[in-house]
């Protein structure tokens, strides 16, 4: 009896963990990564939403799909409600608040999606340890063309929901991502999308017991003014690109 409690208490505990859900296809991938890693143990599903809107930051989907994903996959889902707008201040006083709060219940790691922008990393990583959280990237420095591939053959399937129109035209809003999709991508655009040529909602896979459903929408074009103070950025959230209000993004709605 003594050996074999011995043995039992040398299991390590997982440890707590949050995941920055956005919806998308790296997070899907990320996630089923990290539900398989016996070190660490999710508790919540955590999205920023536009608070005017009710959509998901960047990605344009409807809080109700998001609902959808998070029952679907089973766990748990935390809102962070973001101004359309926000100045990195507003972003990272609602995000230490958030995080603050989660600490209190044992949760001391954040999960991310990321795979090779350094600056983004690095910002993640600063903001967490002043926390006391430690970042984690099961995805980072993967190459994309493997991560898209098994993407695909895991039997995740997403659909493309923004482009950015500094990279793509309107035709590659709202289309399912495929090999014919991917092989019509530009030479210039990362097959994931890393730079944030384009962003995308996942409704069925691995980590999913039923599939979303949904209807596609209208599409609709929009390009976001200069705010009017320099440490302002609708960027904040989700990518590092400096050059997002010299160009517009084509949403496609899901219903």
């Amino acid at each position: 009896m003594y050996v074999y409690l011995e043995k039992y208490n040398n299991v390590p505990t997982p440890q707590k963990a949050l995941f920055n859900w956005s919806s998308g296809k790296d997070s899907a991938l990320a996630l089923y990564k990290t539900l398989q890693n016996p070190d660490f143990k999710i508790e919540y599903l955590l999205t920023s939403v536009n608070q005017q809107f009710q959509r998901i930051s960047m990605h344009g989907v409807r809080v109700e799909l998001l609902e959808a994903q998070a029952k679907s996959i089973g766990l748990p889902l935390k809102i962070m409600q973001i101004p359309e707008m926000p100045t990195m201040e507003v972003y990272e006083n609602v995000m230490t608040e958030t995080l603050s709060e989660l600490k209190n219940e044992g949760i001391t790691h954040s999960v991310f999606g990321d795979i090779f922008l350094e600056d983004l990393r690095k910002y993640r990583e600063d903001q967490l340890l002043k926390i006391g959280f430690e970042g984690i990237f099961p995805l980072w420095k993967i190459p994309t063309q493997d991560l898209i591939q098994e993407f695909i053959s895991l039997g995740f399937k997403t659909i493309v929901v923004c482009v950015n129109e500094r990279y793509l035209d309107k035709s590659f809003v709202g289309r399912i991502i495929d090999q014919e999709f991917i092989n019509d991508l530009p030479e210039n655009v990362d097959v994931c999308g890393e730079n944030g040529e384009f962003h995308t909602f996942t409704f069925d896979g691995p980590i999913f017991s039923k599939p979303i459903q949904f209807e596609i929408g209208e599409i609709v074009y929009r390009k976001y003014e200069q705010p009017k103070t320099e440490d302002s950025s609708n960027t904040v959230c989700d990518t590092n690109t400096s050059e997002v209000f010299d160009f517009g993004f084509w949403y496609c709605d899901l219903i």
